[in-house]
């Protein structure tokens, strides 16, 4: 389940993977909100949309990059 997230999570709560683009131009940023969604935006647009996911919905996600299931 994918959900608009308010941009409530404090800045220091945001990181980006160590896989991010070498240029630094292709990143987005995750955070853990206290609700236990997972929150994603684009690093250049750090006021833009924040979208969350259910923590069930970011561990499939993740799950999936790490068999190589989604590249």
């Amino acid at each position: 389940m994918m959900q608009e997230v308010p941009p409530a999570i404090p800045g220091e709560a945001w990181f980006k993977s160590s896989y991010s683009g070498a240029g630094h131009t292709e990143c987005v940023e995750a955070a853990y909100a206290a609700d236990g969604t997972a929150a994603v935006r684009d690093s250049k647009r750090a006021t833009g949309p924040v979208l969350g996911f259910s923590s069930a919905a970011w561990a499939g996600f993740v799950a999936g990059i790490r068999n190589g299931a989604i590249a």
